[in-house]
């Protein structure tokens, strides 16, 4: 089976953990993707924010976009994988922890993502489809 590398998206963007929501929002609109991993002071990979995160956490909660910084949304311990992992070891994390996007690490650097559509596209059509209802069922 092909490794997570192979299927990966490798240009990835950060928002530093610092920026407010609004920012963060603004450049996942203008890239066009609804995640964005959020970087630390030390370079290193923080967590993710999500639109969902953005929309449910702050907006539904009446904080302020532009006031409230992304790192008090997110939570500090993102589930990775490396980029030499099989491709079905992704596919069992994302539906394990009911996630569409999935950072992608070679020791502790971010080197891509892999997203529900690259799987759906990597895998058997069989096991595609099972992932992804995975991924989507509610707990």
């Amino acid at each position: 089976m092909a490794t997570v590398a192979t299927i990966m998206t490798e240009a990835v963007e950060y928002v530093d953990a610092h920026d407010p929501l609004a920012a963060a929002a603004r450049r996942m609109r203008d890239m066009n993707v609804g995640a964005l991993p959020v970087r630390g002071p030390d370079d290193r990979l923080m967590g993710i924010i999500t639109d969902r995160d953005i929309v449910v956490k702050a907006v539904a909660s009446d904080l302020d976009p532009r006031e409230c910084p992304v790192r008090n949304l997110i939570d500090t311990e993102p589930v990775c994988v490396g980029a030499q992992e099989e491709i079905e070891e992704a596919a069992a994390m994302m539906a394990e922890h009911r996630i569409r996007r999935l950072p992608v690490v070679d020791g502790d650097q971010l080197v891509g993502m892999v997203a529900q559509a690259d799987l759906a596209r990597a895998l058997p059509p069989e096991h595609s489809g099972r992932v992804v209802q995975d991924i989507s069922s509610a707990p």
